[in-house]
C-alpha cells in the first residue's frame, strides 16, 4: 500500500525502546515479538567522528509542506525540515530527557506554572536578528496568534498565559496551570524559533522565505517542486547532545518532491538522489539487498496508526461493544503482510511502544479474535442477518460510512478493514472526498467514522490531545479528539497526568489511561507509526533526531570515493 495518511505530528518523551531493529538499518517490524523492547543504540543520535566538508546532498521526499513557517502547519515533513532551518529552546537525549539547546538552563516554580529560561547569548538568525528573550516572546505569541492559524503549535502551548523578558537573555514563561509536557513540546520542530524581525516586519512572506537560526538557509523554494538550501558558515550552536561543533559539513542540500513511490526508489537506486525520505514499503527488501544502499526503518513515538476512528456520538458507535467488536475483527497481521510488505509492526493498543510510560499489559486487549467480535455484536443485540449476510437489529442493518481523503495512500488499508468487517456482518461504506471537505465534515461533526490517521509526538500526552473531552473540535478550538470521546474517568487520569511531574504517578496514570482506552475502543489501532528512509552508502555521519526519529543533516557528509 502507498504511504498512510500523515496527520499532525509532534514528538514524545520516550525512552527510545523500539519495536524496530537495533542500529537503525533493518527493522522488519513484523518479524519480531510485537512487544519486544528493542533499543536503538545511543550512538544513532549523536556524532561519532568529524566529517569531510563539502558537497551537495540530493534528497527526494514524497510531498511538499506547502509553507516553511512551521508554526503554521502540521505536516509530517516539518519534523526533519525543521532541523535544517531552525533551532529549538531544548532538545531530548536518547533517554527522552530534556537537555539544553538555545536555552542553557531553566527552572520551574514549585507550583509548576512558571518556567524561567537562561538563554545562549551567541546565537543570531540568518537575517542578523539576535536570538534573545524578546525573540522567544515573539515566537510564542506568533504560534498562538489567530493570524498564524496554527493547527499544531498553538495547541501544544495552549496552557501558555504570557511571557516576561526578565533581561536580554532571561525569559519567564507563565502557564495558566501546571503542564508537565511543556518542555517536551518545545523540543519539537513545529515549535522552532524563527526570526522575530521576519515575524514582525514581513509576516506574509515567512511561509515562502523563512528565516531561522539553523545550520542551513533557504536559497529558493518552489512549491510542489523543491527546496535548495545552502550551509550557514557561522553556525555554531547545535544541541549539546548531538556533539557537533561548528557549521554543517555539507555545502548544499537540494530537496525535490517526488510523489510516486516507484520513482523515489528507482531514482535512488540509479544514483540520482543520495537519500529518499518516505522510502517505499514495497521496495524495502530490494533496498536491503543492494550493497550500495542503506535502509533505516524506525518507530515514531506517540500513538499508532489507526484504521478507523469512530464518532462515539453517532450510532452505531455510541455502543462500546460495537467498537470493541470491530477492533477485534481486523486481521492486522494479514493486512501488514499484504499491504505494508511486513515493514510495520502490528499494534492493538493505544500508545506507541517506544513512548515513555507505555504499558504492554494491555497490548492483548483488542487482538484479532473473530469469535470475540461476533460474541460482542450478539451481546449488543445485532443478532439478525439480512439477505446479504449483514447483521440487523429491529429491521436496521449494522453499518456506517467512513469518510476519508481521495489520496491514494488511504484506500488499500481501509478497503482491507472493510473486508474484515464484512466477515462479522458489518457493512462499511467508503466515502472519499478532497481533504478540505473531510476537514469541513470533521469540524462540523458530520461523519460516523474517519479513515486512516496517526499522531506522532514526543510525550504520552498524545493521549490527551486525541481522547480528552476538552479536545473535541468546537467553535472555540480546532481540537483533535475526532472520536468525540467523553469519558469522565479518562479525562480525570489524563488531566492529572498533565499536572504532575512525579515519574511514579505518571506511570500509574498513563497505565490507567491505556487500560481505559482498550475498554472504550474509540478507534481501531493497526500498526506502529514508522519512518523509513533509504540512502546511499556515500552518505556518512547521518544521525537521527531524538524527538522525531527522522534524519538530522548537521552531522552528515559525503564520501563519493573520488566520483
Amino acid at each position: 500500500m502507498a504511504e498512510f495518511q500523515k496527520i499532525l505530528g509532534v514528538a514524545v518523551a520516550g525512552v527510545l525502546l523500539l519495536s524496530a531493529c537495533s542500529g537503525g538499518a533493518d527493522s522488519g517490524a513484523t518479524r519480531q515479538d510485537a512487544n519486544a523492547p528493542i533499543t536503538y543504540p545511543a550512538t544513532d543520535y549523536f556524532e561519532q567522528t568529524a566529517g569531510k566538508p563539502g558537497g551537495t546532498l540530493r534528497v527526494s521526499a514524497q510531498s511538499d509542506t506547502g509553507v516553511l513557517d512551521l508554526h503554521a502547519i502540521s505536516h509530517t515533513n516539518a519534523q526533519w525540515l525543521g532541523r535544517l532551518l531552525y533551532d529549538n529552546l531544548v532538545y531530548l537525549n536518547d533517554k527522552g530527557e530534556i537537555t539544553p539547546w538555545l536555552a542553557k538552563s531553566w527552572t520551574i516554580s514549585p507550583d509548576g506554572k512558571t518556567y524561567t529560561f537562561k538563554l545562549r547569548d551567541d546565537v543570531t538568525f540568518s537575517d542578523g536578528a539576535k536570538f534573545n528573550a524578546e525573540a522567544v516572546r515573539v515566537n510564542l505569541e506568533h504560534m498562538r496568534a489567530p493570524a498564524t492559524k496554527s493547527p499544531l503549535a498553538a495547541a501544544y502551548i495552549a496552557p501558555y498565559l504570557d511571557g516576561r523578558v526578565v533581561d536580554e537573555y532571561t525569559f519567564e514563561a507563565r502557564l495558566r496551570e501546571p503542564y508537565t509536557p511543556f518542555l517536551n513540546v518545545l523540543a519539537q520542530s513545529w515549535l522552532s524559533m524563527e526570526s522575530p524581525k521576519a515575524i514582525l516586519e514581513r509576516p506574509d512572506e515567512i511561509g515562502q522565505k523563512p528565516v531561522g537560526s539553523g545550520p542551513f538557509v533557504v536559497e529558493s523554494y518552489t512549491r510542489q517542486q523543491g527546496i535548495k538550501l545552502v550551509r550557514r558558515p557561522d553556525y555554531n550552536w547545535a544541541p549539546d547532545f548531538v556533539r557537533h561543533k561548528g557549521p554543517a559539513y555539507l555545502d548544499r542540500v537540494e530537496i525535490e518532491f517526488v510523489p510516486e513511490a516507484m520513482t523515489r526508489y528507482a531514482s535512488l537506486a540509479s544514483g540520482q538522489y543520495d537519500l529518499t525520505i518516505d522510502a517505499p514499503h514495497q521496495n524495502a527488501a530490494t533496498i536491503r539487498a543492494d550493497n550500495r544502499l542503506v535502509l533505516d526503518n524506525r518507530v515514531r513515538t506517540g500513538v499508532p496508526t489507526t484504521g478507523l476512528t469512530f464518532n462515539t456520538e453517532k450510532a452505531p458507535f455510541t455502543d462500546p461493544r460495537v467498537r470493541q467488536a470491530l477492533a477485534h475483527a481486523v486481521d492486522r497481521e494479514g493486512l501488514v503482510r499484504s499491504i505494508r510488505f511486513g515493514e510495520v509492526r502490528v499494534k492493538t493498543d493505544f500508545l506507541a511502544s517506544n513512548t515513555r510510560f507505555y504499558d504492554p499489559a494491555f497490548s492483548g486487549a483488542l487482538t484479532y479474535d473473530v469469535a470475540r467480535a461476533n460474541a460482542l455484536l450478539d451481546e449488543a443485540g445485532w443478532t439478525g442477518r439480512d439477505a446479504e449476510g449483514f447483521r440487523t437489529k429491529d429491521g436496521k442493518r449494522l453499518g456506517a460510512e467512513v469518510v476519508m481523503t481521495d489520496a491514494g495512500f488511504q484506500g488499500p488499508t481501509v478497503v482491507a478493514v472493510q473486508s474484515d468487517l464484512k466477515r462479522v456482518g458489518f457493512d462499511l461504506k467508503i466515502v472519499q472526498l478532497p481533504q478540505a471537505q473531510v476537514t469541513e465534515r470533521r469540524l462540523a461533526n458530520e461523519y460516523q467514522a474517519l479513515g486512516l490517521g496517526v499522531w506522532h509526538t514526543n510525550t504520552p500526552d498524545a493521549l490527551y490531545i486525541l481522547y480528552d473531552s476538552n479536545e473535541i473540535p468546537s467553535d472555540r478550538r480546532i481540537g483533535q479528539n475526532s472520536a468525540r470521546l467523553r469519558d469522565a474517568k479518562l479525562d480525570d487520569v489524563l488531566g492529572r497526568a498533565r499536572r504532575t511531574a512525579d515519574p511514579a504517578e505518571l506511570k500509574s496514570l498513563y497505565s490507567q489511561a491505556q487500560q481505559r482506552l482498550t475498554e472504550l475502543a474509540p478507534s481501531i489501532p493497526l500498526y506502529e507509526n514508522h519512518t523509513i528512509v533509504a540512502y546511499s552508502k556515500d552518505l556518512k555521519g547521518l544521525v537521527f533526531d531524538t524527538s522525531h526519529n527522522t534524519p538530522v543533516f548537521t552531522t552528515a557528509w559525503l564520501d563519493r570515493g573520488g566520483k
